[in-house]
This record gives structure tokens, C-alpha cells and sequence, in this order.
């Protein structure tokens, strides 16, 4: 059986989100957006509907067109 997670269990936890989280951040601000937007790529559907608005939705750092 398993028992609890363990310490290590959960510095695994978030070294993955680390690691995940910094590069998305640094794209997300690269392209106008806040950094804090990448905390919603680890929670697991959250991500997928995060993709679409990021997809369909407008951009600050694109040009309106005349």
C-alpha cells in the first residue's frame, strides 16, 4: 500500500511546476500577457480551455488593423 506523500513527493511536485510554469511565463510576457497566466498550464483541464482564450481571444501586442 501506499502510505502519505512524503517530502520528496512533493519537491518533485514542484520541481515539474517549475519547470512547466518559468518558460510559459517568460512566452506569456514576451507577447503582452501577465506571467501569472502560466499557473493555470498545471492544473489539467484548466490548461486546455487557457490554450483556446490564449487561441481566439485578442492579444495586446497585436497591431489593430485600419
Amino acid at each position: 500500500m501506499m502510505g502519505a506523500f512524503s517530502l520528496l513527493h512533493g519537491l518533485i511536485v514542484l520541481g515539474f511546476a517549475f519547470v512547466v510554469c518559468w518558460p510559459v511565463a517568460r512566452i506569456l510576457r514576451r507577447l503582452g500577457f501577465s506571467g501569472w497566466w502560466a499557473l493555470l498550464w498545471i492544473i489539467p483541464v484548466v490548461n486546455l480551455i487557457a490554450l483556446w482564450v490564449f487561441a481566439y481571444g485578442r492579444w495586446p501586442r497585436e497591431s489593430p488593423s485600419a
